[in-house]
């Protein structure tokens, strides 16, 4: 067939499609698109196979034609685009649904995978030209210049640049010219870096919440956005089928009814470990299989096995509730890499090891998660701390005989009287607040006698008023000379006691107003809930309330009863109620690493310990609750309600300050004991 030929079959095609163009115009579209004659083959070699091929503009050829005819006034051909996705400007292959672009296409040919198993597009073909999507196919693997294990390569070695693999690659910081943060960014080489945050995103009308945001996935229903799209995946329920539990893919949408076996459909986005239907996370596998297969690399430290001392650490790691956030403390974690330090044998396992440890905060997490194993003895942290803080502060004095002096009341009045409220107290740390307060004191004070002539054993009672006329922060040098003068190293002088301040107590309307809002704001943390009752109605302390174990709450039948003292106190509701969910719920954040039974009532952040009084302490302002004040207001209250005997063996209280509160309180129980013992059924 000649080229001449060609033409009157393009354009008596072309005509009949859209009788409104004219012979003229058609031959101008043929001769802009297809100058060459291998262009006017394909032309007619598309138009012979499919004659409505320039109503659904496919080939690509096809479509350039259309679109110049389009160009030339013809209005009867659409304009190109594609029947799956609607996306319009790309270039369109035939299939049987019409036109589709690349993209569609691509997944109208997908095939099984035959590594992973699940039904993608294929990217490539292995050795027995079996499909391979494009996460399996195979890529260049190298050592990775940064981590030292042999992945896909992300960026290849040019200069005195290492290979880096994918998995730390990251983009170069710049600022970013949408937000204006230093953050990694694309084109950060040129005037408009962006980062991955500000980076424009296509978005589409999802198919199942009908709102314009970018698209996850395009399934056949249409394109979905990412919260439509993971809970879908994430649907699960008993099928109508075989009544097990498992995804509901069928019908689609939110009202999904059927598991995909049941249905008729491939199964899709299983882990490969485990089975589990879900949206996976890595490497076609869950959260939870991720994080198994991280933690077992990492403890391995490239041997075959894990350490057997490290074993409960693996099991603790990877039973915490929050895979991700365990797999992202592997990855970003201080105490992640101390760990492996540990097993790979650089670093000893052992308390002086983590103490000397450069990563100083990692060290201190990986101290509680092998503590909470079992793989190390539990000391108390704030005694330790306190310890290395003295040495310190020694090694900063500078006469010889301060030194001496400091060191002998550190070790055989501060360290000593710590050690043994430590042995006594094992629930919560020791508070080291005002013994480091007694010892900075002390050190100033031998300074200011060094500057003003005379020595410790020189000093006279007028030096110490001197001293005390400063200011309060001085009389804390009191307990240092009373064991200066016990030990001869300076006559008997008098540090009078700072008197007791009373302070401000919570308005009794604002106290009950805080009190029900605890008891009955559903949106509150039960945390929050129970601590500010414990606060608010016992008047406990913010100390107490953070060590208190499960084993002060006992159950009988349909009560609930709590001890702070001697005795049990009967839990009213709705408190009994919230404080029975603390126990069986608990906490739903906890720190990578934490056991999961925990005797704490209020477990912390850090594996195996309770909240710290400074932390919940916090939580408690957030609400409006000052624990001081507020402390204040319940005592004040029952103490007025209460003889002090009764109110001290109740809320673990010392008769003296039992006593006090009364007083302050206005109560007068003096009557209570002979009133009591006059009636002669007071035993029973």
């Amino acid at each position: 067939m000649s080229g001449e030929q060609r033409h009157r079959q393009i354009v008596a095609a072309a005509l009949a499609t859209d009788p409104t163009l004219s012979a003229p115009r058609v031959e101008a579209a043929i001769a802009a698109v297809a100058g060459h004659p291998a262009a006017l083959r394909s032309l007619v070699a598309a138009l012979t196979a499919d004659p409505a091929a320039l109503l659904i503009a496919a080939p690509p050829v096809v479509g350039r034609l259309v679109e110049a005819l389009r160009a030339h006034g013809a209005t009867s051909l659409p304009e190109p685009s594609c029947a799956v996705c609607a996306r319009v400007g790309q270039p369109l292959t035939r299939s049987s649904t019409g036109g589709v672009c690349a993209r569609c296409r691509r997944r109208e040919l997908a095939e099984a995978c035959a590594r992973c198993g699940i039904i993608k597009p294929v990217a490539g073909r292995d050795g027995e030209r079996r499909a391979v999507c494009a996460r399996c196919a195979d890529r260049p693997q190298r050592q990775c210049g940064r981590c030292g294990r042999t992945r896909r390569i992300a960026r290849r070695a040019r200069g005195d640049r290492p290979d880096i693999c994918d998995g730390c690659f990251q983009l170069p910081e710049a600022i970013c010219a949408g937000c204006g943060r230093r953050r990694p960014c694309s084109f950060a080489g040129t005037n408009t870096p962006i980062c991955t945050m500000c980076a424009p995103r296509r978005s589409v009308i999802c198919a199942r919440c009908g709102q314009d945001k970018p698209p996850a996935a395009n399934w056949a229903e249409g394109p979905v956005c990412d919260p439509c799209y993971t809970a879908a995946l994430r649907h699960r329920g008993v099928c109508a089928g075989c009544q097990t539990e498992r995804r509901l893919v069928a019908p689609t949408g939110p009202d999904a009814t059927t598991c995909a076996d049941c249905a008729g459909l491939a199964v899709t986005h299983a882990c490969i470990d485990c089975g589990l239907e879900d949206k996976l996370y890595e490497r076609h596998r869950c959260e939870r299989c991720a994080l198994r297969r991280r933690t077992g690399e990492l403890l391995r430290a490239g041997g075959e096995a894990i350490p057997p001392e490290l074993l409960a650490v693996h099991d603790a790691i990877t039973d915490t509730a929050t895979p991700r956030t365990a797999l992202n403390w592997l990855r970003n974690g201080a105490g992640a890499a101390v760990l492996a330090d540990l097993a790979a044998g650089t670093t000893p396992i052992s308390h002086a090891a983590l103490d000397a440890h450069p990563r100083r905060r990692g060290a201190d997490y990986l101290r509680h998660v092998l503590v909470a194993a079992g793989v190390l003895p539990a000391r108390d942290e704030t005694l330790a701390r306190l310890e290395a803080w003295v040495a310190t502060l020694l090694t900063a004095v500078e006469q010889p005989e301060h030194r001496r002096l400091l060191h002998a009341y550190a070790t055989w009045r501060v360290l000593r009287r710590l050690r043994r409220r430590a042995a006594r107290n094992t629930a919560g740390p020791t508070p080291t607040g005002y013994p480091r307060t007694q010892l900075l004191v002390a050190t100033r004070f031998l300074a200011w006698l060094d500057q003003t002539g005379p020595t410790l054993a020189q000093c006279r009672q007028r030096d110490v008023d001197t001293w005390l006329a400063k200011g309060p922060a001085g009389y804390p040098v009191r307990d240092f000379l009373g064991w200066a003068a016990e030990h001869h190293h300076c006559p008997a002088l008098l540090v009078p006691a700072l008197g007791r301040t009373t302070g401000a107590a919570t308005e009794a309307d604002t106290r009950w107003a805080l009190i029900a809002r605890l008891l009955h704001d559903d949106t509150l943390e039960l945390t929050d809930r129970v601590a500010g009752a414990f606060l608010l109605c016992y008047g406990q302390q913010l100390s107490r309330i953070a060590v208190m174990t499960t084993e002060q709450v006992h159950r009988h039948d349909d009560l609930v009863s709590l001890r702070f003292g001697a005795h049990d106190l009967t839990v009213p509701q709705p408190l009994s109620v919230l404080l029975t969910d603390l126990i069986d719920v608990g906490r739903s954040h906890l720190g990578v690493g934490s056991p999961t039974t925990s005797p704490w009532l209020f477990p912390g952040h850090l594996p195996g310990r309770p909240i710290t009084p400074a932390r919940l302490g916090e939580r408690l302002r957030a609400l409006g609750i000052r624990a001081l004040p507020g402390r204040r207001a319940t005592l004040l209250q029952l103490a007025a309600e209460v003889p002090a005997a009764v109110l001290a063996e109740l809320l673990h209280l010392a008769p003296a300050t039992a006593t006090r509160w009364t007083r302050d309180a206005g109560g007068d129980w003096s009557r209570y004991a002979a009133d009591l013992a006059s009636r002669g059924d007071h035993q029973r």
